[in-house]
């Protein structure tokens, strides 16, 4: 007996086919679909049974902090007294008193030139000036016994003025060719030599006043400059990686502006415990008015892509604690806090280590956080 499929064409024969195999596949796809559906409760039910994972993290609180803005200048140390010596008059080194290092009192000799030339002269003039004086008297008996004129009397009288001002003169240049500390200094290196001959203005060494307090210039851009003011404290740092600051004040700043950096010149005082002249400093300066900030440990804060966040720790309405993600706006880092500038309100609890493991909701276990 022939089969039914025997009675089609071909076509008919392949459309058969394509259905049965349809068909098929439908069945397969009801009885996967069916599978993975009961799977998935099955997880589902047996997820419900198992605790929620907890987080452990360590947990800090911020605290309410007064926060100015800043800005980071490079100074100079300068002394109170500094000069560089030389010599007025030209001459012969007869004595040398330059130690480097030496701390020399005002009025202390360090150099003096050869002065014998004028010494001789300075006795010759004395010798004058004497006689000068001797005339000048006995002219003046005889003109109380009127038995000279008033002229001879005035000629004498300007002779001795002449040979006193003449003593005057060869005192001063003795003076001049003998080199004083003007104050209280220590001394520079110096290479000046019994013998040596000096012509004027020889750069002998370098003095530098040895007061506790010192000065210290640096710049800062003309808006920055408008807004300080005599007075107002500035913090020295003597190298970049010393975290103590020098205290000091501002004590005067320029009257221009450079046209060339736009910036002005400030200089500070400081009161102690300062670097050695010449040296370079970092200075910070106060930058606008204080404002009212929030200060959490550095490890509690969070980066990506969107900005800035932390974990903020508070209870669900089960009592359960979870963490939040709060975004902020951060500022400056003070040694291990760094402060918040908006975001966040002193009181409230964030997390530090572990942080990294979380995410929005998480069930977490807090420890307080015993270095704050």
């Amino acid at each position: 007996m022939r089969s039914p499929l025997n009675f089609l064409n071909l076509e008919d024969r392949a459309l058969v086919r394509s259905l049965t195999l349809l068909g098929a596949v439908g069945v397969l796809a009801i009885g996967l679909t069916a599978w993975k559906h009961a799977s998935i409760k099955r997880a589902d039910a047996a997820a419900a049974t198992q605790p929620e994972p907890m987080v452990a993290v360590t947990a800090a609180v911020a605290k309410s902090a007064t926060y100015r803005a800043t800005a980071t200048s490079i100074g100079t140390i300068r002394a109170l007294n500094s000069i560089t010596l030389r010599n007025e008059m030209a001459g012969t080194v007869s004595q040398v008193m330059l130690t480097p290092g030496q701390i020399v009192e005002p009025g202390t000799i360090l150099v003096a030139l050869d002065v014998s030339v004028e010494t001789a002269e300075l006795e010759a003039q004395q010798a004058q000036a004497n006689l000068a004086q001797t005339s000048l008297a006995r002219l003046e008996r005889l003109q109380r016994d009127q038995a000279t004129s008033q002229e001879e009397v005035d000629q004498a009288r300007a002779a001795q003025e002449v040979a006193t001002a003449q003593i005057a003169r060869t005192r001063a240049i003795i003076a001049r060719k003998t080199i004083r500390a003007p104050f209280r200094a220590r001394v520079g290196i110096a290479d000046v030599h019994v013998g040596q001959y000096l012509n004027e203005g020889t750069e002998l060494t370098t003095l530098q006043g040895v007061d506790p307090s010192v000065n210290v210039d640096f710049t800062v851009a003309q808006n920055v400059a408008a807004e300080l003011r005599p007075g107002e404290p500035v913090q020295v740092f003597a190298s970049d990686d010393d975290s103590t600051p020098i205290p000091a004040h501002i004590t005067a700043i320029d009257a221009r502006v450079d046209p060339t950096t736009r910036n002005a010149l400030v200089r500070a005082r400081i009161a102690s415990h300062a670097p050695a002249p010449g040296a370079s400093v970092r200075v910070t300066v106060p930058v606008g008015p204080a404002a009212k900030v929030v200060e959490i440990p550095v490890s509690a804060l969070r980066k990506d892509p969107s900005g800035d966040h932390l974990f903020v720790i508070a209870p669900d309405p089960q009592g359960k604690t979870r963490v939040h993600v709060q975004p902020v706006r951060s500022g400056p880092v003070v040694g291990d806090e760094i402060l918040i500038l908006s975001g966040l309100t002193p009181g409230q609890q964030v997390a530090t280590s572990g942080s990294f493991k979380l995410r929005e909701g998480a069930l977490v276990v807090a420890a307080r956080d015993s270095t704050h």
